[in-house]
């Protein structure tokens, strides 16, 4: 099969896709025009006042009489919400130094503080606890 017949068949496809869906939207638009009258109701308004009805108000911004409500644990709200940034002070600072000198994790630090990771990092990296890369050497 050359080039050109295989962009033609390409082409054919694309049409019989859009006749698809074509058929298809106009099928939904037929079914969706019956359902009232398949419900027993008589015109489109009474069937949007059933459907409310059967919902509720949810749907407004409002809780409907079947809505149940969840009750979520402090912790998980924490856990969920934004974060309350760390205040870095000088102490703070001084006690992250002192557990770095003393061997401890970065992750360990920052959890033991409640702090993050970076900052952990960045308090390393001011008191000058951090190896510096060696120079590399020349590529040739």
């Amino acid at each position: 099969m050359s080039f050109t017949d295989q962009i033609a068949e390409l082409e054919k496809a694309k049409a019989k896709i859009i006749q698809a869906e074509a058929k298809l939207a106009a099928d939904r638009v037929a079914a969706l025009a019956k359902l009232p009258r398949e419900y027993g109701l008589a015109n489109l308004n009474e069937f949007i006042k059933a459907l409310t009805a059967a919902v509720g108000k949810a749907g407004k911004g409002k809780k409907s009489k079947g809505a149940q409500t969840v009750k979520v644990s402090k912790a998980a709200k924490a856990k969920a919400g934004k974060r309350k940034r760390a205040k870095l002070t000088p102490e703070l600072k001084q006690q992250v130094i002192v557990a770095v000198q003393a061997g401890d994790s970065g992750a360990k630090i920052a959890k033991t503080f409640g702090i993050s990771l970076p900052s952990v990092q960045n308090i390393k990296k001011a008191a000058g606890l951090v190896k510096t890369r060696s120079a590399s050497p020349a590529a040739s």
